[in-house]
């Protein structure tokens, strides 16, 4: 047995031992890599289940999505391993790994969970990522130099993982190590020993990383070092002193001069790079020295601020040895001043049509040098149709050289350059900007040669059928397009009736609905014509075909339906099967498929006897005529053509089967006529019931429409407030003769629709002939006529309630002028009726009734307003003046429009009422019968309607 065979069965024996239930949870602890069909635990024994519970609950292991590495053994009841267990590969670097899973039992249900935990075994040794690494080190590094090293990798953890490190041999270098963060190591290796090329050129270092495990592991890399040479030669310059010359105002970027230095070393050690030392001084901020060991200068020089320079260089290798040279830099004084450009005069833009020589600007050009510095001499850039020209002394002008075209170039920036005879030269530029002004000078040209266009046929007039496209090459006005139709005729129309086009657009529109039986195709010109003065103009064909349509119905030449007369085919009753009896003909005007006919049998008298070719339109038998077959055979055939959609034609073919003519004529007499007079009665008929219905709702709707106006005009006069005026007609007799009123009068009641909540009342006086107003009562006066009737009222009462004797008043107290009688005409009762009031006396009595209603509102409780309206029969002189006396029934107040008399009248109605109150009686005496007053013609008349409403 192996040592790895004893540590599993070791570490299995104290997972057993370590195994814990708490709350009905086991947990069970197994090494990794354990073999398949290893005990893990009894899981019977630890749960205190039977192993008979295991089989009749069927027992199962349940692990959601995760993979079986334990199943369950129900017949020993234990946990078995089902497959090898990898810690690395489950669980990563991840402490603890642990299996969770599910033991689930049925009859009852039941869950117990449980956990395995897998503990980690020295499985994984220590591993480098390359085998090999090279190092190359120079023999000058000094001792402490160090070295990093690439780390191991172990996927073991705990003691099992990376631990340590060790190299061999350590005769040069010793490796040490550093803990880092995240605890792993970082691996140095650091030099002991100086190194010397010149004994060992090359070394072979063994690095060995090792785990804390039992039996330990490990893993090596091989670490070959490269001795390199060290920079024992220092540079040297090939001049101490370096002389050179610069001329002022330089360029930025002007190489001054170039110098040298070897090193004896090779290699990187032979490299030298050149530096100047001296940065205090001005020098260093001007120049500067490339690793070439060029010179160069990096500001600007000035004769008259420094006439030399002295700068200090050092050539350093990489190994940091140098040398150390000066170089002195003497500057000549050079043509410093550049020309001065003033612009005198410029014109902002020209005519592409300018003639050459066209002056488009004047300048005058000052330098201030001398001698040759001064003389200045200016030019312009290539390429543009212009040229400078020195009119006189610092004088020039920019003239045209040759022609312009604002197509080809609608702009021109213009450098004048102005330099002098100095060494170097100096120059001076400035440019212009000259717009070119378009000239029409280029006619429209439409995108083609000529325009082919489809339109069907029965179009909408107005539809667009295509556009037509010129371009002007001009700007502005010059290239604005006016598409004009050119007059011209087809078949002797003008084209303007078949099609127009937009001038703006150049879209053509059809100006009339094309028939292609009529005109297949057609062509016109356009004219494109620019805006420019004097316009510029080309033309285009433009040809329209016109695509047929289904339009026209197939037509039948024969047989000729008419009217007038019968035309009927004759079949003899001898006929055989296949018979021609008649070929129906008919052509369509369209072409193409539009054109192509069928033929069909739609109705037919008897459609076992006859056919119709679909193709040639021929009618004939398909049987045997007998006897039995009726004389009169009518056939109704469908000419169908083949466009989409078809149209169709139908024909109706008059077919007598007989042997002789007479035969035939005898049962065709009435049968051309007999259907269509059918057709025609029936047509009439719904015609006729149409119309009736259509008035009978149509009265239906105005009666209804006319009810309900009437019913909302009641409505609205039930609920107005309209004033009530008194109507006195004439001829009124107290019955009884011995009353106040010894006068001939008859009296009305005139009320409004709201006249059912009227306070007023009338009853029979007490002792004397006196009106009784009760204002707690709603009742109505009754008819002398007919006691039990109330007027117009379903709801007033019948029986009149007891007079209150504060509300009587004497004839001295009724409406009227106040101490007034009647005239002795009124007296007799023989006095004439005045005339009707005209519109003017109406007025005045509604402005009376107004007043009458306005004094009423002043009134304190217990009074009552008095509402009149007037009669047409009553007139104003009748009226009581109600402005200056009003009486108020059931009060003794009189209303006047002076204030003095109101004064006095309240003071008297006051007083009367205290008198009513002290000799009115404990009880009540019985009520009186009111007098009747005597009908007249007028309020029986009105009886009489009312009574019909």
């Amino acid at each position: 047995m192996s040592d790895r065979t004893m540590t599993r069965q070791v570490l299995l024996f104290i997972s057993i031992l370590s195994l814990s239930s708490v709350n009905g949870q086991v947990s069970y602890s197994i090494p990794e890599e354990m073999a398949t069909g290893s005990l893990v635990g009894n899981i019977a024994q630890d749960l205190g289940l039977d192993i008979k519970r295991l089989k009749s609950g069927k027992a199962r292991i349940y692990t959601g999505n995760s993979a079986e590495y334990i199943e369950l053994n129900k017949e020993r009841g234990v946990l078995l391993i089902r497959e090898r267990i990898d810690r690395e590969a489950l669980c990563g670097q991840t402490t603890p790994c642990a299996l969770d899973f599910q033991i689930s039992l049925e009859n009852p249900m039941e869950l117990y969970p449980v956990t395995v935990e897998i503990t980690d075994i020295n499985d994984n040794a220590p591993s480098f990522k390359k085998a090999e690494r090279r190092v190359e080190i120079s023999e000058s590094a000094v001792i402490g130099s160090k070295f990093v090293l690439e780390k191991a990798v172990d996927p073991d953890i705990g003691l099992n993982g990376l631990q340590t490190y060790s190299l061999k041999p350590t005769d040069n270098f010793i490796l040490k190590l550093h803990s880092q963060a995240d605890g792993s190591k970082k691996v140095e290796m650091v030099l002991q020993k100086p190194l010397d090329r010149e004994k060992q050129e090359h070394m072979s270092l063994l690095l060995t990383a090792l785990d804390g495990g039992k039996p330990q592991m490990s893993g090596t890399m091989q670490i070959h070092v490269t001795v390199l040479d060290a920079n024992d030669n220092a540079p040297v310059f090939t001049k101490t002193v370096y002389m050179a010359t610069i001329t002022e105002n330089s360029q930025k970027g002007t190489v001054v001069t170039t110098v040298s230095a070897s090193d004896a070393d090779k290699g990187t050690n032979g490299e030298v790079s050149y530096l100047i030392s001296n940065g205090m001084d001005s020098g260093s901020e001007l120049f500067h020295i490339n690793a070439d060991g060029v010179l160069i200068l990096d500001g600007p020089i000035d004769y008259e601020k420094a006439r030399n320079y002295q700068i200090d260089i050092e050539a350093i290798d990489s190994g940091g040895l140098s040398d150390s040279s000066k170089i002195i830099i003497y500057v000549i004084d050079v043509n410093d001043n550049s020309a001065l450009i003033n612009l005198i005069s410029m014109s902002g833009s020209i005519p592409e049509d300018s003639r050459l020589n066209t002056v488009i600007a004047m300048m005058s050009v000052n330098d201030p040098d001398s001698e040759n510095n001064g003389k200045v001499h200016c030019g312009i850039n290539e390429n543009v149709p212009f040229t400078i020209k020195s009119t006189s002394n610092a004088f020039y002008s920019l003239i045209t050289d040759s022609d312009l075209d604002r197509e080809r170039a609608s702009e021109y920036n213009i450098s004048v350059t102005c330099s002098d005879e100095g060494v170097p030269s100096l120059s001076s530029s400035v440019t212009l900007t000259l717009q070119i002004s378009d000239v029409n000078d280029n006619a429209p040209v439409f995108e083609r040669s000529s325009y082919e266009a489809y339109i069907i046929e029965n179009n909408t007039p107005g539809l667009s059928i295509f556009t037509v496209k010129a371009r002007d090459a001009d700007w502005n006005q010059n290239a604005r397009v006016s598409y004009i139709l050119e007059d011209s005729s087809i078949n002797g129309v003008p084209v303007s009736s078949y099609v127009s086009v937009s001038a703006d657009g150049g879209v053509i529109h059809a100006v009339r609905s094309f028939d292609y039986e009529h005109i297949k195709d057609f062509q016109f010109h356009v004219k494109a014509q620019d805006g420019g003065s004097p316009p510029l103009n080309s033309n285009v064909t433009v040809k329209i075909m016109i695509q047929d349509q289904n339009d026209n119905a197939p037509q039948v030449l024969y047989p000729v339906q008419t009217t007038s007369s019968l035309v009927a085919e004759m079949v003899p009753r001898s006929a055989d099967v296949g018979y021609l009896v008649t070929k129906v003909v008919a052509v369509d005007v369209d072409s193409g498929q539009n054109a192509w006919l069928s033929y069909k049998l739609q109705k037919a008298t008897d459609r076992a006897l006859f056919e119709v070719g679909l193709q040639n339109g021929e009618i004939r038998t398909i049987r045997q005529v007998n006897d039995k077959d009726a004389v009169k055979q009518r056939l109704t055939v469908v000419v169908e053509d083949n466009g989409q959609p078809s149209r169709s034609a139908t024909v109706n073919v008059n077919v007598a089967v007989a042997d002789s003519f007479p035969e035939v004529l005898s049962e065709f007499t009435d049968f051309t006529h007999d259907k269509e007079y059918n057709d025609n009665l029936t047509f009439y008929l719904v015609l006729a019931l149409a119309v009736v219905s259509f008035l009978f709702i149509t009265c239906l709707v105005v009666i209804i429409s006319v009810k309900i106006y009437r019913w909302r005009q009641s409505r609205i006069l039930y609920h107005s407030n309209l004033p009530v005026i008194p109507y006195y007609p004439p001829r009124y007799a107290d019955t009884l003769g011995t009353g106040t009123l010894q006068h001939v009068y008859n009296y009305e009641v005139c009320r409004t629709t709201d006249s059912r909540k009227s306070d007023c009342q009338f009853a029979r006086p007490c002792s004397q002939n006196v009106l009784i107003m009760d204002p707690s009562s709603t009742g109505t006066m009754q008819r002398m006529q007919n006691e039990q009737n109330i007027l117009d009222e379903p709801d007033s009462p019948i029986e009149q309630k007891p007079p209150n004797a504060d509300w009587r008043f004497t004839q001295g107290q009724r409406p009227g002028p106040s101490g007034a009688g009647g005239p002795p005409e009124m007296a007799m009762g023989t006095g004439p009726w005045p005339n009707p009031p005209t519109e003017a006396e109406q007025l005045q009595a509604l402005m009376a009734a107004a007043n009458v209603s306005e004094a009423t509102a002043t009134l304190g409780p217990g009074t009552m307003g008095l509402s009149t309206r007037y009669s047409p029969q009553f007139t104003l002189q009748h009226v009581p003046d109600y402005r200056q006396n009003v009486y108020i029934p059931g009060s003794t107040a009189t209303l006047t429009s002076n204030p003095q008399q109101q004064q006095q009248q309240q003071q008297q109605q006051m007083a009367a009422q205290h008198q009513a109150l002290q000799a009115q009686p404990s009880e009540a005496a019985p009520q009186p019968e009111p007098p009747k007053a005597a009908q007249t013609p007028a309020s029986k008349k009105k009886s009489t309607k009312k009574e019909k409403k």
